[in-house]
């Protein structure tokens, strides 16, 4: 009897539970709140825009223009620089080697200079005084004119060791001025952002994906905003800049332009959102901010958005129509 009727309670619980189940599933998933509000444009029109702080005198990229073994690295990251300070030494022993036989070449050469020196102040001796016989019977021509040529050989000898001499003081030169490449030096003033090389590792020469450093000037700081094609028509020098920290809307500041790069690139600074376009060209523009008003890093993103006039009416619409040419 409790058979008969554990069965059907069964079934209809589990039709119950069917449906719940699926009640619950059909249900829309709640949208997880934002971290953080994202920034608002303080304008009616505006271009929004992403913009990546960079020191004033831009990221520059220090590399080495010979390859070699790392000595030693002589800065630490956020040390100040100035210009014509060394940042690194590369491995010179090779280079010094090489510098020690230019040198003894050098004196070899100059020692050959003087072997030559006196051997044509010998010819022109024994050649002035047979100039000087007044009686030719007492010497032959054929001796007089031996002595004058002997004399022209020396003279071609020392003209060839002045030159080689010439040409061992310029391998020498060429050598010194390797060993002073080998010393890297600071461009200009300003700060260590990056440092990516170590002593004892090997550095390679030319232009690398990740630079061996990194230096800026940190005085001043610029933000690079990257205008849309499509916005690019819209955008006025003159217009109104704001950005806003990403993270804290509550940080924002008043953009200074500085200048425009009047060359469309393509889009690099990605924002990383799933809507976002990477297949499109940007217009940089470059603000200058007082960076004593927010707490911000080179490499740190920003919310920009400028100030555009509004387009909907014709009246803020100035078209230069092309002039109209002589009647035919």
């Amino acid at each position: 009897m409790q058979i008969k009727y554990t069965l059907p309670l069964l079934a209809i619980a589990g039709i119950a539970f069917a449906v719940f189940t699926v009640i619950n599933s059909n249900r829309p998933t709640p949208v997880a709140p934002a971290v953080t509000e994202p920034a608002s444009a303080p304008f009616t029109t505006f271009i929004a825009g992403a913009g990546i702080v960079e020191a004033q005198s831009h990221n520059i990229a220090i590399g080495t223009p010979l390859p070699g073994i790392v000595k030693i690295v002589t800065v630490d990251v956020g040390d100040k620089i100035k210009k014509g300070n060394p940042l690194f030494y590369m491995d010179d022993r090779e280079t010094l080697a090489n510098l020690a036989i230019k040198q003894a070449d050098l004196a070899r050469a100059k020692a050959e200079v003087e072997i030559a020196k006196a051997t044509f102040n010998d010819s022109k001796t024994l050649s002035d005084m047979a100039e000087a016989v007044i009686d030719r019977r007492a010497i032959s021509s054929e001796e007089l004119l031996k002595r004058h040529n002997a004399m022209l050989i020396t003279q071609a000898r020392l003209e060839s060791s002045i030159a080689l001499v010439q040409q061992a003081q310029a391998n020498v030169a060429e050598t010194e001025t390797t060993l002073k490449r080998l010393v890297i030096l600071a461009p200009v003033d300003g700060h260590v952002l990056q440092i990516n090389i170590r002593a004892g590792e090997f550095a390679q020469a030319g232009s690398l994906n990740t630079p061996l450093l990194v230096i800026g000037n940190l005085e001043q700081v610029h933000v690079r905003v990257d205008i849309d094609e499509n916005d690019a028509w819209r955008f006025n020098k003159k217009s109104k800049a704001v950005a806003f920290l990403r993270g804290n809307r509550n940080f924002k500041v008043n953009l200074q332009l500085e200048y425009v790069e009047p060359f469309v690139v393509p889009k690099k600074s990605l924002t990383g959102e799933s809507n976002e376009r990477v297949d499109t060209r940007v217009l940089q523009a470059l603000y200058s901010f007082d960076r004593a008003q927010l707490p911000i890093y080179v490499g740190q993103q920003m919310d920009v958005f400028i100030e555009a006039p509004d387009y909907s009416t014709h009246e803020n619409i100035d078209v230069a129509l092309p002039a109209q040419g002589p009647s035919s």
